[in-house]
């Protein structure tokens, strides 16, 4: 006998996985992200699709599984995706922080993100296999463009480098800071020209940036002007103005500059893009549906 699932249970669900994430947390800590950097990650994504396309599978047989594709699975975990979103956004995150500080680390949100995703796949999965042109196409994009992003986000956040670099007036620097305080020589060198300041009437900062030369080891070279917001971009690294020497201020003949590099932001704005896509199909069926009638 099959057996009808609710609502109730899909909150029942989410919260089960929100309550073992938090027993993650106080046993081993928050996610070591470290430890899926590539290829590591790949694996786990490879794996990771496997268990969704065996769940579908296994779906047919099972009820419990086969809710996992349905709106009443999907609607308890987006609230509960949303809720600790808010909480992030309402809190200053920093990666050596506490669990409510660092929550990109913290293991409920990232298990009810990929709990999502599995849903995502297996309703992505039901669509394909019963493919319809007009009606699936806006479908697809919406829910693949959303998987993808949302895997490749949470994955990816292992490959992402975070590099600070010390640079002075006149002196080419090839040598950045890892986030363990360790020294790493890159594939390309800044040379800073000139800090720049602009200060409010009482002389507090107002806009601090730096012209800066940048030169890459196959030859490259090109001036730009980094500022906190508005990054210069270079093989890969975007460049950020980060800071500079308070006690010298607009004086100053330093600049602290922090260079990010993300290999998986591609693949996230490709799901981004996917969305978008579907929206705009989708608008444009029904305005074509509206004209028939």
């Amino acid at each position: 006998m099959s057996k009808s699932f609710s609502l109730f249970d899909g909150f029942m669900i989410g919260g089960g996985i929100i309550v073992a994430g938090l027993l993650l947390q106080f046993t081993s800590g928050g996610v070591v992200w470290d430890a899926l950097a590539w290829p590591a990650n790949a694996i786990v994504l490879a794996v990771f699709i496997a268990i969704i396309i065996a769940i579908y599978l296994l779906g047919r047989k099972f009820d419990a599984l086969r809710f996992l594709g349905t709106y009443k699975a999907a609607i308890p975990a987006m609230i509960y995706a949303v809720i600790l979103t808010i909480i992030m956004g309402l809190t200053k995150q920093t990666v050596d922080g506490t669990w409510l500080n660092n929550m990109l680390a913290f293991w409920p949100l990232v298990l009810i993100y990929m709990y999502i995703a599995v849903i995502l796949g297996i309703i992505t999965i039901k669509h394909t296999i019963k493919f319809r042109w007009k009606r699936d196409i806006p479908f697809l994009l919406n829910h693949l463009g959303l998987f993808i992003a949302l895997v490749a986000a949470t994955l990816g956040n292992a490959d992402m480098q975070r590099m600070k670099m010390i640079t002075a007036v006149d002196q080419p620097e090839w040598r950045v800071m890892t986030n363990n305080n360790d020294i790493q020589e890159l594939n390309i060198a800044i040379e800073l020209k000139k800090f720049i300041m602009e200060t409010y009437d009482d002389g507090s900062p107002k806009r601090f940036a730096s012209k800066i030369n940048i030169y890459t080891k196959s030859g490259k070279s090109f001036t730009a002007t980094v500022d906190v917001n508005k990054p210069a971009e270079v093989d890969g690294w975007k460049i950020y103005q980060y800071g500079y020497d308070t006690q010298m201020g607009a004086m100053s003949n330093i600049s602290i500059l922090e260079l990010v590099r993300d290999p998986w932001l591609p693949v996230v704005y490709t799901g981004i893009f996917m969305m978008i896509a579907g929206a705009v199909t989708l608008f444009f069926i029904g305005a074509g549906r509206r004209k028939k009638s």
